[in-house]
């Protein structure tokens, strides 16, 4: 019999309207009695570690939760983090960089609709989520609506619908059908538990670098923000269009990027599509770039993104270091050998 443990952070999952709009309301006590008959056969213990709507989730509180996994992980062979579905994406990611170590399953999971609603998909994603907790699996996942995504490749795309979440640039980890999981069998590979392997985790950075932007390009951007940026931000990640088109005639933004990496600011790039990711060398627009002093996001999402620079500029001042730190795949956050976006026609298997 596995041993779990249920973090319970918010959401609405736990909401409730009691005049003012939903907010968070019920105990993870609660919360417990809403796993159904047809959960697997575990030992399922709650702990709360905040209370909040997923809007007021930071930096510091994605420590928070970290924290709490490594101080009981001795004690558990997997993690249910309950969840807000609008930042659960970021949340996924932040834990990936933080627990690289992991050699259990960590579980990120929600609701579109309170566990107290006659719709509500409570029940079945918290269900699925203690299914693949039980797994030998080793890493973060967003359990929800019968997905596994990789904590790191999750982005919502819908705000109301029981299927919020999807995986881009990435295959799924596997599906739940019917109280079944059927893995990608390759990724199943990739994500596998490591039979030999200590039994603790090493602690946490002790923060995260906040003084971070986020910059979506649109015609007609005043190339006064990047003066800003240069006197308040230690970094920023400018979402370009395309493949890493930035205008470079009329509004020379090129040029007060490269004014950016001068004056030492870190520059990360990536794009406002979804699909296939970023290459700066297609376009001359893209070229005009100070390419070696650009930080390359590949095809990462910006979910991701934003906690891995924050992690990355954490762990070191130095450009090089922080460049390598981000162009290095982690946990399949970026392409690697034989895993990438090309494998997401496999099948799911049993």
């Amino acid at each position: 019999m596995k041993n779990i443990l249920i973090l319970a952070t918010g959401g609405t999952i736990v909401c409730s309207d009691r005049g003012q709009g939903l907010c968070p309301h019920y105990t993870v006590e609660e919360l417990l009695r809403c796993i159904g008959p047809a959960s697997p056969d575990c030992k399922v213990v709650g702990k709360t570690v905040m209370n909040i709507d997923s809007s007021n989730m930071t930096p510091g509180r994605w420590l928070a939760i970290a924290e709490t996994v490594v101080a009981e992980y001795s004690h558990y062979d997997g993690f249910v983090v309950t969840h807000g579905t609008d930042t659960m994406a970021y949340t996924g990611a932040a834990l990936s960089y933080l627990l690289q170590d992991l050699n259990k399953p960590v579980i990120l999971t929600g609701s579109q609709y309170s566990m107290t609603d006659r719709s509500t998909d409570a029940i079945q994603n918290l269900n699925d989520s203690l299914l693949v907790a039980c797994e030998d699996l080793a890493g973060v996942f967003i359990v929800f609506d019968g997905k596994v995504i990789n904590g790191s490749r999750a982005i919502k795309i819908k705000t109301r619908s029981y299927d919020a979440f999807d995986s881009v640039n990435y295959p799924l980890m596997a599906e739940i059908k019917h109280n079944r999981i059927e893995y990608n069998p390759l990724l199943r590979q990739v994500f596998a538990k490591v039979s030999k392997a200590a039994d603790s985790l090493p602690p946490c950075v002790p923060a995260l670098e906040e003084r971070l932007l986020v910059v979506k390009l649109f015609p007609g951007l005043h190339p006064g923000i990047f003066d800003y940026i240069r006197d308040n931000m230690r970094g920023v990640i400018i979402e370009s269009y395309g493949t890493g088109g930035i205008a470079t005639d009329v509004m020379d933004l090129a040029a007060k990027i490269r004014e950016l990496t001068e004056a030492g600011i870190i520059v990360a790039i990536t794009t406002q599509c979804l699909m296939e990711g970023v290459d700066l060398q297609v376009y001359e627009v893209g070229r005009k770039l100070p390419l070696d002093r650009i930080i390359y996001a590949g095809d990462m999402n910006t979910e991701a993104l934003v906690p891995k620079l924050m992690w990355a500029m954490a762990r070191s001042r130095d450009f090089g270091e922080i460049k390598r730190l981000v162009e290095t795949p982690v946990r399949g956050d970026l392409p690697a050998a034989g895993i990438d976006r090309e494998t997401s026609h496999l099948s799911l298997r049993q």
